[in-house]
């Protein structure tokens, strides 16, 4: 049963600085994770975080200027497949992540045994990239190679390739450090990957859209064209200016962009998600 209520967003600024303070933190978190419990025990997780972190020390350089140099790729790359707003928060995890590693590592690891570790560290690299991802940036593109998890995944070839490049970083880890080491760095990348899905459970499921707007046809080629998201036309909008009805599915991290879309053709239209009615003012 929908329920009606009036509700405006919080302001503006405050959004964003509650966003901005949340990627900062998530790639804080993750450095932690990687300096402060996985790398001083040679734990390696899958993904580009793994791939930094096997080279680090194959090379005694610092893991932050490994995860700059190879997550850098990724985030230009895929530049065409996400908007600004969302690379320039992708890049700000990215950077958060590489100092709080390069600022943790002088410091001695938290415990000392190897177990404990692997799941403690695990644990917050998943969490941290999880709320990085979450929030609108990638902290690094591990281990499932951030901005391809928030859609519906990668493509097979994709996933078969993720699988190779792990298993040859484990692989590797284990020739290096011992097969000991290998089986915790399994359990790390494990829980690294469960934290991350856990950090963005329900963000990717889609969700009934409704759109109340007398602005059906051009709001209908917008969200099509922005979003590829094609809407049906419930209710066309009448001669004198009543509002006609749109529905679509979207997604939880689809929301802010449908509204604004929405907004840029009508101010006042009403949008509908799921179970509950929100009228969102439109601001700048």
């Amino acid at each position: 049963m929908k329920r009606n209520y009036s509700g405006e967003y919080p302001p503006l600024h405050r959004r964003k600085g509650v966003r901005t303070l949340s990627v900062i933190a998530g790639g804080l978190i993750a450095a932690v994770g990687l300096e402060l419990f996985l790398m001083p025990h040679k734990l390696i997780t899958g993904g580009i975080a793994g791939l930094s972190a096997l080279l680090s020390h194959m090379t005694e350089m610092r893991l932050g200027l490994f995860l700059f140099l190879l997550n850098l790729p990724f985030i230009l790359l895929s530049r065409k497949q996400i908007n600004l707003k969302f690379a320039l928060y992708t890049m700000l995890g990215l950077i958060c992540l590489t100092a709080g590693s390069l600022a943790l590592h002088r410091f001695p690891a938290v415990i000392t045994e190897p177990l404990p570790a692997a799941l403690a560290g695990g644990l917050c690299l998943g969490l941290g990239l999880g709320i990085s991802i979450r929030f609108g940036g990638v902290g690094g593109p591990a281990p499932e190679s951030g901005f391809m998890f928030l859609r519906s995944g990668p493509p097979k070839w994709a996933e078969t390739a993720l699988m190779l490049l792990n298993c040859a970083i484990l692989l590797c880890a284990g020739a290096l450090f011992g097969w000991d080491q290998a089986m915790y760095s399994i359990l790390a990348y494990l829980l690294a990957f469960e934290g991350v899905r856990f950090s963005l459970r329900d963000l990717t499921r889609s969700r009934p859209v409704w759109i109340t707007t007398s602005r059906c046809t051009e709001i209908k080629a917008a969200l099509r064209d922005e979003l590829e998201r094609e809407s049906k036309l419930v209710q066309d909008a009448g001669p004198e200016g009543q509002p006609g009805t749109l529905f679509c599915l979207a997604s939880r991290m689809e929301e802010e962009a449908l509204t604004t879309i929405v907004h840029s053709f009508d101010r006042q239209g009403e949008i509908v998600i799921g179970s509950q009615t929100r009228r969102m003012p439109f601001s700048h």
